[in-house]
C-alpha cells in the first residue's frame, strides 16, 4: 500500500494594509501561528523584510523565538533570511541558538532579497544578490556541519570560523533554499541536497516553472552526490479561507 502524506503550513511574509496598526498587525501574526497549531498544522515559515511597510517583521528569528514559547508542535522556519544582509557566521550562530531554544523546532530558510528596496538601503547591488546567497550558503552549510571556515569574499572575512554550539537537531537544523521562477534556488538547493521553498503560486504558468525548477534541483543533486527528495519540496500558493466557497469567492472578487 503506498502512503501518501501531505503536510500543510503557511508561509508568512506578512502582508498588513499600510494604515492597520502595526503592534495589533504582530499580534495577530503571533496569534494565528498558535491557532495554527492548535488547528494540528505542520510548519509556519516568517519572512524577513526591511522596507514597503506592509511585510512588517524585521527578524524572523526574533519572531520564531516567541512563537515558540506560545505552541507545542508547529515547525517554525525563516521564510526566508535574506543571506546578502548579514554575515554568514553570525546569522548561522544565532540560528544554531534557536535550534536549540525551539528543540528542534526550527527550519533555516534562505534565499537572496526580494525587495529591491531593502538591498538599496544597505549598498546591495541587486546584479549580486544570488552570488552572494551562494558564498553565504556554501560557508553556512560548512559551518552547521561542525567544520573549521577559513573564507574570504569581497563582503565578508572568515578566520577559522566554528561554532561554540553544534546544532540540537542532528546531523544538522534543516535547511531550504527560497525558488520562484529564477532557476537559481533549484540550482543551489540541488547542489546541497537541501531544501526547496517554491514560490510563486499555482496557476498553469507557475507550474511550468516549478516543474523546471524541480528538474534543475534532480540534476544538481546528481552532479554532486546528493539524494533528490520530493520529501523537501514545498509549493507555496495563495489561499483564501471562507465559511464557504461562495464566500470565497465573493470576498476575492475584486482582489
Amino acid at each position: 500500500m503506498t502512503e501518501r502524506y501531505l503536510r500543510s503550513g503557511i508561509f508568512l511574509a506578512p502582508f498588513h494594509a499600510l494604515e492597520e496598526n502595526p503592534t495589533m498587525a504582530l499580534q495577530r501574526d503571533m496569534e494565528l501561528v498558535e491557532h495554527l497549531d492548535r488547528l494540528g498544522y505542520h510548519e509556519a515559515w516568517i519572512g524577513e523584510h526591511h522596507s514597503g511597510g506592509f511585510e512588517i517583521i524585521a527578524s524572523p528569528e526574533v519572531f520564531i523565538a516567541a512563537a515558540a514559547e506560545r505552541t507545542r508542535h508547529i515547525r517554525l522556519g525563516t521564510g526566508v533570511a535574506s543571506l546578502p544582509y548579514h554575515n554568514p557566521f553570525i546569522l548561522a550562530d544565532r540560528m544554531v541558538q534557536l535550534d536549540h531554544q525551539t528543540r528542534g523546532r526550527v527550519m533555516f530558510g534562505v534565499g537572496p532579497g526580494a525587495l529591491v528596496h531593502d538591498a538599496v538601503k544597505i549598498g546591495v547591488r541587486a546584479a549580486d544578490q544570488r552570488r552572494m546567497m551562494n558564498e553565504s550558503l556554501d560557508v553556512i552549510v560548512r559551518l552547521l556541519r561542525g567544520e573549521s571556515v577559513t573564507e574570504r569574499t569581497d563582503w565578508f572575512d572568515l578566520n577559522g570560523a566554528r561554532l561554540q554550539l553544534s546544532c540540537y537537531t542532528r546531523p544538522m537544523m534543516e535547511l531550504a533554499v527560497a525558488a520562484s521562477r529564477s532557476p537559481a534556488g533549484a540550482l543551489a538547493s540541488g547542489r546541497h541536497g537541501i531544501g526547496m521553498l517554491s514560490i510563486g503560486g499555482t496557476s498553469p504558468e507557475a507550474m511550468v516553472h516549478h516543474t523546471k525548477n524541480w528538474g534543475i534541483y534532480e540534476e544538481q543533486a546528481r552532479l554532486h552526490g546528493k539524494t533528490a527528495d520530493r520529501r523537501n519540496w514545498r509549493l507555496v500558493t495563495l489561499l483564501h479561507v471562507a465559511e464557504t466557497r461562495e464566500r470565497a469567492r465573493e470576498n476575492v472578487r475584486f482582489g
